[in-house]
């Protein structure tokens, strides 16, 4: 049932279908982040934080697919079964996400539970007592663990008070994810250490890739939905389209500069491609939660571009590319063990726009972000004019 390294490492056509639904889900963070800015301030930032906790059970079901499917042969009957689960009941979690902690808490707990522990057994049947002899504890740790915080995840679907909740669900993904990173360590069974080549790196990072195009997808989603709704093509409107459309160019740019096009070799060739590739789930995270955060900005400013912002608004328009810029460095390191300075600078200039845009209209904020992200892609352009292309050296 292993993935044959030697075979092909293209996504197939299950796993375009299951980021579809992505896309979809997507677009309901987003449009929970705008809700959000709507609230009364001094509750805007529970509910940020809640929308957060959603996005990151989401996540956490996608990119454990994609780890799934670049270890396990994505042919198998048994793992496009999992891919379908996965696919129900991610279209499930988004349906809910909106009243994520309201009315349909429970059915969200339930559909990442069932994902989370259905998948788990799916496989442990599928092996039928012969487990995988590199690690045959995989399987029954993973199922511990999800079963310990599958308790959890429910026990907040049920309860009625909205803070008893957040701590229930903020443990279960703490949980979640520690154990993604630790290797999911059980007394007596010991714990995977993320070490060898067993994972098919091309695919991966394409799969990596390929969320990120999804995370563009959406922006432009808003970009055109935002533009399409009355009053239409307005002066002001227009211009913030334009520089809707020209940030998400650049973000394009920036990520695929160098590193992005690497990836692939970069995983192939690293000295532990499993820990590699799951480190690089953290930066792919963080960039792909700038661009979403940047995408409602677009939504502020096109739909606002001349009216009062909010200091809430300002954080939201600059913040997003920040956030982009913060997952790009740290991406870079991955890839390189270096990170250049034309990132660092374009943190710098947003931060220091900050304080400038707060008594600006959405627009002038969203017109220096667009400037700052076409600053950081002349700087980091102009030396590859006379530099061959760099080789990965990934630190791990």
């Amino acid at each position: 049932m292993l993935r044959i390294e030697s075979g092909p490492q293209r996504a197939t056509s299950l796993e375009l279908f299951l980021d579809l639904v992505f896309v979809f889900a997507l677009t309901r963070v987003s449009q929970r982040l705008v809700t959000d800015l709507a609230t009364e301030q001094r509750t805007l930032l529970l509910d940020a934080s809640q929308t957060l906790l959603l996005f990151l059970a989401l996540w956490l079901i996608w990119i454990t697919n994609a780890y799934l499917t670049s270890r396990l042969n994505p042919e198998a009957r048994v793992v496009v079964f999992v891919m379908v689960l996965t696919m129900v009941g991610s279209m499930v979690m988004a349906v809910a996400l909106p009243q994520g902690f309201g009315e349909r808490a429970l059915v969200f707990a339930g559909a990442y539970v069932a994902v989370q522990v259905g998948r788990v057994l799916a496989l442990l049947a599928a092996a039928r007592g012969e487990p995988d002899p590199a690690n045959p504890a995989a399987l029954p740790r993973v199922l511990m663990w999800s079963g310990l915080t599958a308790v959890l995840w429910l026990a907040g679907g049920v309860v009625d008070l909205p803070p008893a909740r957040g701590v229930l669900w903020s443990t279960a993904l703490i949980l979640d994810y520690a154990g993604l990173t630790l290797g999911w360590p059980v007394p007596g069974l010991g714990r995977s250490r993320h070490l060898g080549r067993s994972i098919a790196g091309e695919h991966l990072a394409e799969r990596y890739q390929q969320f990120l195009l999804i995370a563009l997808g959406e922006t432009i989603l808003t970009i055109g939905f935002t533009l399409s709704g009355e009053p239409g093509f307005t002066r002001d409107r227009t211009a913030g389209f334009a520089l809707a459309m020209i940030t998400t160019v650049q973000f394009w740019r920036i990520y695929f500069f160098r590193a992005g096009h690497v990836l692939p070799l970069a995983i192939t060739s690293a000295r532990e491609p499993v820990r590699l590739g799951v480190a690089a789930s953290f930066t792919h995270l963080t960039m792909v939660a700038g661009i979403l955060v940047t995408g409602v900005g677009y939504e502020l400013y096109i739909d606002h571009p001349l009216g009062h912002a909010t200091p809430a608004w300002i954080f939201t328009i600059l913040g997003g590319p920040a956030l982009f810029l913060l997952g790009r460095a740290g991406f870079e390191f991955q890839v390189f063990s270096r990170v250049s300075w034309s990132w660092l600078s374009g943190l710098l200039a947003l931060g220091v726009f900050v304080p400038a845009m707060l008594n600006m209209p959405p627009l002038a904020a969203g017109g220096a972000s667009a400037v700052v992200l076409l600053g950081v892609v002349v700087l980091a352009e102009r030396p590859s004019r006379s530099r061959a292309p760099e080789a990965p050296a990934p630190p791990i």
